[in-house]
């Protein structure tokens, strides 16, 4: 007979989405005045927790530290050997244990409150050793554990990590922490390059920007392009101003009317009006400009509308922006 793990892996979903269901009453007063203990933390957040415990408590610490709140994840074991002295009297203590009565954090229990560190709690027994000492007790309800024999963590370690998300995404919202703030953090990361790289950054710039005037003959034109591998040509004015573009799709309509490239100004044949964009703008809103106008590259202009840099597809598929 097989086994069915389709029901079983639906039973172990139905129970988790249940404990979530027993931890909504307990985001409540309590969990207020954590959040603001945490926003005026002069220090930062120090998470411990035991097994399980402590592998969300990683987790939440490094969710914390990505959304604006500085925390890291202690050893409480560590803690006791040394560990306690990356602790200040600044900082917020937060400590996980689903019984409360893990032996490891309520042995340096003492030490913090000798230093008078502020203590949040997070338990399913908000009368156990830990929330009684605990300044501030969070807790998550008594759950069923969604492992059939009851015993290994799974409902109570989703329960603590949705509270600590709750956490960091409630002091998130209070400190109106932006995507920018969060790219900040994540600067190696498809998002950080999205949100932190500037037109400015990609551009090509000086001698390696592809430009003529208006009455440069349509092969010179075509040699500026060859030479500078973008696809494309600035046009400017007497003023050095940007009238045109002209790019390798221009050269084939070009070619379809029969217009004699060696005697011809790019004048008559370029793009007028062309969609450029500034260098302060974000790399991100270049890749949106190119694909709603289905255009391959474009012009950086400045205030007065001279080229000072052009910008490509291929840069931005470079770069890791699109």
């Amino acid at each position: 007979m097989t086994f069915d793990f389709i029901a079983a892996g639906q039973q172990v979903i139905a129970t988790e989405q249940a404990a979530l269901e027993t931890l909504k009453p307990f985001i409540n007063h309590d969990f207020q005045q954590a959040c603001q203990l945490i926003l005026e933390c002069k220090g930062r957040v120090v998470v411990m927790g035991m097994g399980k415990s402590g592998h969300i408590g990683n987790k939440i610490a490094a969710t914390l530290a990505s959304t604006g709140t500085p925390s890291f994840f202690v050893h409480p074991a560590e803690a006791s050997h040394g560990d306690l002295g990356m602790i200040t009297a600044q900082d917020v203590v937060i400590a996980i244990s689903n019984s409360g009565e893990a032996h490891e954090i309520l042995s340096i229990l003492p030490v913090l409150k000798r230093l008078h560190i502020p203590l949040i709690s997070i338990t399913a027994n908000g009368q156990s050793s830990l929330a009684q000492f605990a300044n501030i007790s969070l807790e998550i309800g008594k759950s069923v554990e969604a492992c059939p024999l009851g015993l290994a963590p799974t409902s109570s370690t989703t329960a603590t990590l949705v509270l600590g998300d709750a956490l960091a995404v409630a002091l998130l919202a209070a400190r109106g922490f932006t995507a920018e703030d969060f790219a900040l953090s994540h600067p190696g990361g498809a998002l950080g390059r999205k949100l932190l790289l500037r037109v400015a950054d990609l551009m090509h710039s000086g001698d390696n920007v592809p430009i003529v005037q208006e009455q440069t003959l349509i092969r010179d034109a075509l040699l500026e392009i060859s030479r500078k591998g973008l696809g494309m040509t600035a046009v400017v004015n007497q003023q050095g101003q940007l009238t045109g573009i002209y790019t390798d799709g221009d050269l084939r309509r070009t070619l379809d009317l029969e217009v004699d490239i060696r005697t011809s100004p790019i004048v008559q044949v370029m793009s007028k009006n062309p969609k450029t964009i500034r260098q302060h703008l974000l790399a991100a809103e270049a890749v949106a400009l190119m694909e709603e106008k289905k255009i391959n590259g474009v012009i950086v202009v400045d205030e007065q509308h001279k080229p000072i840099g052009a910008l490509n597809m291929h840069d931005l598929l470079k770069a890791g922006v699109v």
